[in-house]
């Protein structure tokens, strides 16, 4: 599973330009069975020659030979078939003279766009998440279980804003990693780890607002429970990433045939005839994607079933009300984010199984596809801000810089309000607001 971003290529370090190409991970590059043909040749003609053995005689362009012939040219038949897989490998991967033009992410008219794109997704992810985080602290009304989940999720895109994206971007334009072989091992994991803190606070988020709603249960998680559960989130968010980390290689790569000399960072699994990168992107897309958005799908649906029908004769319209616009915003939160992440998903797949385009089409879509990816990482306070009362006040507060939290909607006195009606009323029943 990639989550750093394509390269081009995926070669071993060697003096032999015929062993570097046979170590080119076709899987990776997303060849045709035509095209990785000349390369097999050309690694077949390049382990006769270095062994001494003789290249048995092959017809050229179709034309049969005779014995004669093609024993007096049986040397001249090797290297030329080398020379011409040569030629047919690069071809295939636009790496001829002028080098990388036919790669169609080198042109200025779309570097431009993707620098745009990618700085943008930047400001706002840090401006939003930031924001967010900013305000739950800052504001003690703010400081509820749900708002603390909320916040949890913010950091997580903070990470990858951060520490993923200007790299991604660097990478994506230049094909040259030029941050050192720490990051090289760190970055993916980094976003991978985001990633997997984002959808199971989700997860965690829907089973919270499932138990309260659906089953009636007045004793929300305490401050220390919802604390324990985002260390739980982040501890095996990091072991599910760590692979990424691990099974990583940083090398510096030579082919004499362009005079091109590049550092690679690229996923090296053991034993690759074992398909360790399939594996690892099914169980990912498993563990990452589709149990989750199940058991969230599943959760939302009771929810917003129950709040449809009927809770309790003692429950508030207005609380009502509210439970209905908290657990929209959040469904909407969880369906932005499988929306953004799904074409990555797929395509991740599609690659993995080698179903995926040469090359000079795959590392443009994979590009688009994971800016996609990364919007998720600044749509949620936009969601907040657009769906929730109390967020887009807090929003403006802090954009004028107030500092009268009586200004917005204060769901402490909003839950005291509602628990003193009830007790008045002699009724203990129903469940408590919800925290957002």
């Amino acid at each position: 599973m990639w989550i750093l971003g394509a390269h081009p290529l995926r070669t071993s370090p060697s003096d032999s330009p015929c062993l570097a190409l046979g170590d080119v991970d076709a899987h990776r590059l997303a060849l045709s069975r035509s095209d990785l043909q000349p390369l097999r040749n050309a690694r077949r003609a390049c382990k006769r020659r270095n062994s001494g053995e003789k290249e048995p005689a092959r017809p050229r362009s179709g034309i049969k030979m005779s014995p004669q012939d093609s024993s007096n040219n049986t040397e001249d038949e090797g290297e030329a078939g080398e020379s011409d897989a040569l030629i047919l490998f690069n071809d295939s991967m636009g790496l001829h003279t002028p080098g990388f033009q036919t790669d169609i992410t080198k042109h200025p008219g779309v570097q431009i766009p993707l620098i745009m794109a990618y700085s943008l997704i930047i400001l706002l992810g840090l401006l939003g998440n930031a924001l967010v985080i900013y305000m739950i602290i800052r504001y003690r009304t703010m400081r509820t279980v749900t708002n603390f989940f909320i916040a949890n999720l913010a950091l997580a895109d903070l990470l990858v804003d951060t520490l993923c994206l200007p790299f991604t971007l660097v990478y994506t334009l230049l094909d040259d990693w030029k941050f050192g072989a720490v990051l090289c091992h760190m970055v993916p994991f980094a976003q991978a780890l985001s990633v997997h803190v984002s959808i199971l606070t989700m997860t965690v988020i829907a089973l919270e607002r499932y138990r309260c709603i659906v089953f009636h249960l007045g004793r929300r998680l305490t401050w220390h429970s919802s604390f324990l559960i985002m260390g739980i989130t982040w501890t095996t968010s990091a072991v599910l990433a760590a692979p990424l980390a691990i099974f990583r290689e940083y090398r510096r790569e030579e082919i004499p045939s362009i005079n091109l000399h590049i550092t690679v960072c690229s996923e090296k699994w053991p034993h690759e005839t074992s398909k360790g990168g399939v594996i690892y992107s099914l169980s990912m897309l498993l563990l990452q994607f589709i149990i989750p958005l199940a058991i969230i799908s599943y959760a939302y649906i009771c929810i917003w079933v129950k709040l449809k029908n009927h809770i309790s004769p003692s429950t508030r319209k207005d609380s009502i009300n509210r439970r209905k616009k908290t657990t929209k915003m959040l469904a909407l939160v969880v369906v932005v984010f499988a929306f953004c992440w799904l074409p990555f998903h797929v395509f991740q797949l599609a690659s993995d199984l080698d179903l995926a385009l040469r090359f000079k089409e795959y590392k443009l879509i994979y590009t688009v596809f994971h800016i996609v990816a990364m919007c998720s990482t600044f749509t949620n306070p936009l969601l907040y801000g657009w769906m929730n009362k109390n967020y887009r006040n807090g929003f403006l507060m802090v954009f004028r810089c107030e500092d009268k939290p009586d200004s917005f909607h204060p769901e402490a006195s909003l839950r005291t309000r509602s628990i003193r009606g009830q007790t008045l009323n002699g009724r203990n029943g129903g469940h408590p607001p919800t925290a957002v």
